[in-house]
C-alpha cells in the first residue's frame, strides 16, 4: 500500500510539474491583445467596455499596431468597421477623424473648380475625387479616398438635419438615424472642405486653375452607407 501510494504520489508529482512547465510555456508563447466584444461600426466612439482580451501566438504579435491595454482606446473613433474578436488595430481608430493628418492640411474647393457633388456627403465621409474636361480624358484623380471635413451651404451653415445630425448619429453608430438625417437635411452645398495633403492641393489647383478642367466629387462606400446605393449627384 505505501509503494502504491508513494507511485500515485509521484505520478501527480510528475503530472503537476509538466502542467505547470506547459503553462508556463503557453504563456511565453501567446499574447493577450485587445479586441471587441461585438461588431462596432465606423464612427462608433469606443468604450474600453466594448474590448475584451484574446491570445495570440506571439508569432502574430504586431508590437506597433495592436493594443495590450484597452483603456487606450477610450473616447477614439472607429474609423472602419471593427470585426468581433479581431485584434485591434491602430489605423483603425482615430480621436479625430474630422482633422487633417500630419501631412495633410484642410482646404476649401472654390466653387468654380467644382462641376458636380453629391448631395448625400456630409461631414467625416469619404469621397473619390475625379477630374472632367480639359485637355486630358476624365480620370480618378487620386488613389486614396479623402476625407470630408465639412459640407456648407452659402450662408456658411454646416449642412445638417439640425434635430437629428447626422455625425452623431454616425458616432453612435445608429444607421437608421444616420439615414434619416441625411434624407431630412436642407440646403445645396456650396462649399466643401477636403483633408488633403500639400501635393494633392497642388495638383488640383493646377489643373483646375485654368477653368477648363473641373472636380466631381463622388461620395465613397468605404463611408458608413447604409442604403446600399450610390447617392444622388448634382450638377453645379
Amino acid at each position: 500500500m505505501i509503494s502504491l501510494a508513494a507511485a500515485v504520489l509521484s505520478g501527480l508529482l510528475v503530472y503537476g510539474i509538466y502542467s505547470f512547465q506547459l503553462q508556463q510555456l503557453e504563456r511565453q508563447e501567446t499574447v493577450r491583445v485587445v479586441v471587441p466584444k461585438r461588431l462596432l461600426p465606423a464612427g462608433a466612439r469606443l468604450s474600453a467596455d466594448d474590448f475584451e482580451y484574446r491570445a495570440i501566438a506571439r508569432s502574430s504579435y504586431d508590437a506597433e499596431q495592436m493594443l495590450l491595454d484597452a483603456s487606450q482606446v477610450e473616447g477614439m473613433e472607429a474609423v472602419v468597421p471593427l470585426g468581433q474578436g479581431e485584434p485591434l488595430l491602430l489605423w483603425k481608430i482615430d480621436r479625430f477623424r474630422l482633422m487633417p493628418g500630419s501631412d495633410q492640411s484642410t482646404f476649401q474647393i472654390p466653387r468654380e473648380y467644382v462641376l458636380s457633388v453629391s448631395n448625400g456627403i456630409r461631414a467625416g465621409d469619404k469621397v473619390v475625387v475625379y477630374v472632367s474636361g480639359g485637355p486630358t480624358e476624365s480620370a480618378r484623380l487620386f488613389e486614396d479616398v479623402v476625407t470630408v471635413a465639412s459640407v456648407k451651404t452659402s450662408g456658411n451653415v454646416e449642412i445638417d438635419d439640425l434635430s437629428n445630425p447626422n455625425l452623431l448619429s454616425l458616432a453612435r453608430g445608429d444607421r437608421e438615424r444616420m439615414y434619416a438625417s441625411r434624407r431630412d437635411a436642407n440646403g445645396m452645398i456650396d462649399y466643401i472642405n477636403l483633408n488633403l495633403t500639400e501635393q494633392q492641393w497642388l495638383t488640383i489647383d493646377n489643373l483646375c486653375r485654368t477653368g477648363e478642367s473641373k472636380l466631381v466629387i463622388a461620395y465613397s462606400p468605404l463611408s458608413l452607407d447604409v442604403t446600399g446605393a450610390a447617392p444622388e449627384v448634382s450638377g453645379r
